[in-house]
């Protein structure tokens, strides 16, 4: 196939992947709302695009969890409830160990970098205090430890948990404290000094703090 072919062939997944993203992000900030139905017609206007991007973006983000499918009513925002979110941080106690334990078996000083660079970002004080922009610093950070592992099976069962998350964090962790990102800190050493053991004992320590924290706030999990 020739340059054009390719491009042409790329072109929609790349705009399925764009849209899916602003309507990731329209969620994640409350513009649309649990329960909201999803109309791919009203959606196309808004951003701009034909209907097609649309309802390939709306099954993507049905397979990350943040719409569901109901009979006579189509796609819904879906609602995100106390035990839902409990489950979500079940399921990161068991990969975000395993991740990390496995990413520190590894070196790559790029990733490394990386998740330095995100993590000073995150706690400057005098930087972006967005909390859209806090949570996709966040989730870019747990995704590049699963990354960094080389496991690509991990990857694909982890970074939509990881994006799911992200919605119990965008509503009610304290991400603009500086103080929130703090474990992080350590995280990313062990994996840096490439200590599997401690790597995995200090992602483990993270997730039972953060959920600790969520279910002390009312109304949480």
């Amino acid at each position: 196939m020739d340059r054009a072919g390719v491009l042409k062939s790329e072109a929609p997944v790349r705009l399925r992947e764009v849209v899916a993203a602003q309507l990731r992000r329209m969620i994640l900030a409350g513009r649309l709302a649990p329960g909201e139905r999803l109309v791919e017609d009203r959606l196309a206007e808004l951003l701009g695009v034909s209907r097609n991007p649309v309802r390939e973006a709306i099954r993507v983000l049905e397979a990350e969890g943040f719409v569901e499918t109901a009979a006579r009513r189509g796609a819904l925002v879906a609602t995100l409830d106390e035990g839902q979110a409990d489950d979500i941080f079940e399921v990161r106690l068991a990969l975000e160990p395993l991740g990390a334990r496995l990413a520190a078996l590894r070196e790559d000083p790029i990733l490394v970098a990386r998740m330095k660079e995100v993590l000073g970002e995150a706690q400057d004080p005098t930087a972006d205090r967005d909390l859209d922009h806090l949570a996709d610093l966040h989730s870019e950070l747990h995704s590049l430890i699963f990354e960094m592992t080389g496991n690509a099976y991990l990857v694909a069962i982890a970074i939509p948990m990881v994006k799911r998350g992200q919605w119990v964090l965008r509503q009610r962790s304290p991400l603009r404290d500086p103080r929130a990102w703090q474990q992080h800190h350590d995280l990313i050493a062990a994996i840096e000094a490439g200590d599997p053991d401690l790597a995995e004992a200090e992602a483990r320590r993270h997730v039972l703090t953060m959920r600790h924290e969520l279910r002390q706030e009312p109304g949480c999990c």
